[in-house]
């Protein structure tokens, strides 16, 4: 299986706006989190990337871009309809291809350990299946994520068969469903943002949404695929930061910016600012 598109969904309400906004990267160079998502795919090495954008967005897309923009296709999500429908909306792109997915609304830090898109596309095409990235989420986050349960792979450290996929479940389903072996107790494999799919997905999504299934949602599709074909998931260790919570943008910066070239210079302003607040403050006082 050779993995060699990618498809970036970007076209949600509250998230249409954020691939666009300004990092400093890691070599102090100021560019759009679109550029540092396009760099994350096309080290992978993916060949061409697919963005769904809601209409009217292809043009400040296509800027934020850059020189990147002619390895880039743009398709609209013409109505809010979701992000499965998101997804689906690349099915002209992807054809019968297996394909990387990212949410635009993540900033993924890669380390010592590889890029995280580079260590997924090189599983998926080594297993021939679809791979989603992982991490262990403490149970009471487990409510904002999709989140697998499934089997560790004898001899394979980080790698699991995943048996079931359920979106933002409740402390209750998961201690019924979601338990995986080895794992700390309270903890559960949450989604990291990142997924190598196969036609297999599209071909579910297709049936669900063209059955006019309003509830269809990929975890619910990923779900289904973990009974038709092999479908595993890889633990990251490496950090994602989704920009669209509060102070998400704030904390993917610093997170950046600690692990660039800068990182003393940043440290030092860090404490500089920390050292000022602490004098300002009164002497007993307590801050909300």
């Amino acid at each position: 299986m050779n993995v060699r598109k990618a498809v970036i969904t970007a076209a949600g309400v509250h998230q249409r706006a954020l691939p666009l906004q300004m990092l400093i990267d890691r070599d102090g160079i100021e560019k759009p989190i679109l550029r540092i998502l396009l760099e994350e795919v096309f080290a992978a090495p993916i060949e061409e990337a697919c963005l769904i954008v809601a209409p009217g967005d292809r043009a400040s897309y296509a800027r934020a871009a850059g020189d990147l923009v002619q390895r880039v296709q743009f398709i609209e999500q013409p109505t809010p309809g979701g992000y499965a429908q998101a997804v689906f909306c690349a099915r002209p792109f992807t054809g019968n291809d297996p394909f990387l997915h990212l949410v635009g609304d993540h900033v993924y830090l890669g380390s010592s350990h590889g890029r995280p898109a580079c260590r997924l596309v090189d599983l998926a095409e080594r297993e021939s299946c679809a791979v989603s990235s992982v991490q262990p989420a403490r149970e009471n986050h487990i409510g904002h994520y999709g989140v697998v349960g499934g089997q560790p792979v004898a001899g394979r450290p980080e790698l699991y068969r995943v048996e079931v996929v359920k979106e933002k479940p409740t402390p209750t389903e998961a201690e019924e469903h979601l338990i995986v072996p080895g794992l700390r107790a309270g903890y559960y494999l949450c989604f990291f943002g990142m997924h190598v799919l196969t036609a297999g997905v599209m071909d579910l999504l297709e049936h669900g949404l063209r059955a006019g299934n309003s509830r269809v949602t990929l975890s619910g599709v990923l779900n289904q695929l973990a009974h038709r074909e092999q479908y595993l998931a890889l633990e990251e260790s490496n950090r994602r930061y989704d920009v669209g919570v509060r102070y998400g943008l704030l904390t993917a910066q610093m997170a950046v910016a600690l692990t660039g070239r800068d990182r003393e210079q940043v440290l030092a302003n860090l404490l500089e600012l920390l050292a000022t607040r602490a004098m300002e403050e009164p002497v007993g006082s307590n801050p909300q």
